[in-house]
């Protein structure tokens, strides 16, 4: 008759312990400090003004098309390879053939200007790098390109010259060509034209053609922009909207689809409940909003591993004989790998007369 007592008095007891348990658990819980929520890493005031040194001093309409172009780092290779394999075509053959590619309007473009295009591809981890900034910190990058012009000006290095005009307005530098039918490209020194010496972006290459040493500016030939102009993503079509701090493209802001990089605000705008904020994710699809750029492709849009780290690298991609790492900050961060190659489908992104 004691045997089932004593069975029910340590049932009882073990029930008393984890209730116990329990509640100390549960308490200590609710004291516990709340986690600090962790932001993105941005770049800093330094670290931009360095990354848009290389072309801070390019006419305003160029300064567009190439910020928009370094979202689609994937294409920027592949038009570079395009026009390396077709260097017979000229002019308005040229442009003709260039607007049937599925490209970003922005990509096609900078056809008109091949050697920009090959220094963006040599230099694909600061184009993407460049192309990442734009997308997170749109307005800082903006901001930044007018202050590298600002110490170009003050170091007596940017001025008016028979290729560019350089026009103060108010607070902002404006650089349009000198003549409105031939756009010459600065040649500098990015890291000296400034004044106090920049460090140089790491393993920047040096192409041939848009280099030249010392602290001053000088031009090469023009590029008649006159078989491109009747193309909707041609030259007229691309200026800087320095008030809005944004890249316009055929008077409406200018959106990517790509979806090469993570923009981290929208998702942490969406993490914090915020649906309805403004500035939202510049890869999704946006309605009555001049959503303007081509369809992602794959190869770049195949890579994974979504982290929000300050840089990321893709190793070992072999690059003009030479390994370099591409530097993201978005979608690929800390390492990822890169599949797909640059094939894949595609859409028009432009190209309409």
């Amino acid at each position: 008759m004691n045997r089932p007592r004593r069975v029910f008095s340590i049932l009882l007891s073990c029930c008393v312990v984890v209730a116990s348990t329990t509640r100390v658990l549960s308490t200590q819980a609710d004291q516990s400090p709340t986690q600090p929520e962790v932001q993105p890493a941005s770049l800093s005031t330094d670290q931009l003004q360095q990354l848009v040194a290389p072309i801070a001093l390019y006419p305003d309409s160029l300064v567009a098309q190439i910020l928009a172009a370094a979202t689609y780092p994937d294409q920027v290779v592949e038009a570079d390879r395009w026009l390396a394999q077709h260097p017979g075509l000229k002019g308005e053959q040229l442009a003709q053939e260039v607007d049937k590619q599925p490209w970003d309007p922005s990509v096609k473009a900078l056809t008109e200007f091949p050697s920009v295009l090959a220094s963006m591809d040599k230099n694909l981890s600061w184009t993407s790098s460049l192309g990442d900034a734009y997308i997170n910190q749109q307005q800082d990058v903006m901001k930044a390109i007018q202050m590298m012009r600002k110490r170009a000006k003050k170091a007596g290095n940017l001025k008016t010259t028979p290729q560019v005009n350089v026009i103060e307005q108010g607070e902002t530098v404006v650089i349009e060509p000198a003549d409105p039918s031939v756009v010459y490209v600065p040649i500098y020194d990015p890291w000296v034209v400034y004044g106090p010496p920049l460090v140089v972006w790491p393993e920047w290459y040096w192409y041939p053609g848009l280099y030249v040493p010392g602290p001053g500016i000088a031009f090469g030939i023009g590029f008649g922009i006159g078989f491109f102009s009747g193309f909707g993503w041609g030259w007229p079509h691309w200026e800087p909207d320095w008030y809005l701090h944004r890249v316009v493209f055929d008077h409406r802001t200018y959106f990517s689809h790509s979806r090469t990089f993570v923009n981290r605000n929208y998702y942490a705008n969406r993490a914090r409940g915020n649906f309805g904020r403004p500035g939202g994710f510049n890869g999704a699809r946006r309605s009555g909003q001049g959503f303007h750029g081509a369809a992602p492709r794959d190869g770049f849009s195949a890579l994974h591993n979504q982290g929000a780290g300050r840089f990321g690298a893709f190793s070992g991609f072999d690059h003009g004989g030479t390994v370099r790492g591409f530097s993201f900050r978005g979608q690929s961060s800390f390492g990822g790998g890169f599949l797909g190659g640059f094939g894949g489908g595609g859409f028009h992104g432009g190209g309409r007369r």
